[in-house]
């Protein structure tokens, strides 16, 4: 991930991780109940720079998956390492999946990676959130204090704010900190009392920074039709 970055910014490339990954790269002293494997890396760039992805990637070994990045031309593109099925899924602009997270302003708060509010936004806006994803989150807030702004921590009031302009993510968002709180009760994750009540307040801490936010007048209205209409983007699985 560090390479890929490192040889991006030598390029002139603005180019930040974004996944399970880089969410890792934040979270030193994990307990080993938190730790898990990672397949791929993520990656976003800003969209001006996407003309140059096909021959920076193929610069540092990568071959393009022609046919996806054909069907998503500026979105969205995905690149293999060299003779390997390590790949990278690269996010152009903002992030969209379930929802839609706006990135491409926010990209150089970090040198590495989106910032930590980003990476959290872009686990809990996961709709059908797996065990994986729950980790990730779980690991991001076991290591990372919760703020008001983007010095170091997970910025709540960004957080809350996004949510506050999108009764969607914030349904999402609810259902996926409710989520996780039922992981952290269950008997079968090994942590200490003193780890359980850590990753209890730091999750209270965002819940009460959405519950405070003011709703904008689109996210009352939307409140009122509830989930009797889907709130969310279907995403398809894709073809490797």
């Amino acid at each position: 991930m560090r390479r890929v970055v490192e040889a991006a910014r030598e390029r002139n490339i603005c180019l930040r991780a974004i996944g399970g990954v880089a969410i890792r790269f934040h979270c030193q002293n994990l307990p080993l109940a938190l730790e898990r494997e990672y397949q791929d890396i993520d990656f976003v760039v800003e969209p001006i720079e996407y003309p140059k992805l096909k021959t920076f990637f193929e610069s540092i070994e990568y071959v393009p998956n022609k046919r996806f990045n054909l069907l998503n031309d500026a979105r969205r593109q995905i690149y293999y390492y060299k003779d390997t099925d390590r790949h990278v899924d690269v996010f152009v602009g903002d992030f969209e999946m379930c929802h839609k997270l706006p990135m491409s302003s926010r990209l150089r708060l970090d040198p590495i990676t989106v910032s930590l509010a980003d990476l959290f936004l872009s686990k809990a806006q996961i709709v059908k959130l797996n065990r994986k994803d729950a980790l990730d989150l779980l690991s991001l807030l076991f290591c990372n204090e919760i703020g008001s702004d983007d010095e170091k921590r997970v910025n709540a009031a960004y957080i809350a704010n996004l949510c506050a302009n999108d009764w969607g993510l914030w349904k999402t968002v609810s259902i996926n900190l409710e989520r996780i709180k039922e992981i952290l009760r269950a008997e079968d994750i090994q942590l200490s009392d003193e780890q359980r009540s850590l990753l209890s307040n730091r999750i209270s801490e965002i819940e009460r920074a959405i519950a405070r936010a003011p709703k904008s007048l689109a996210w009352q209205l939307r409140d009122r039709v509830g989930t009797r209409v889907r709130w969310y983007t279907e995403v398809e699985e894709v073809e490797q």
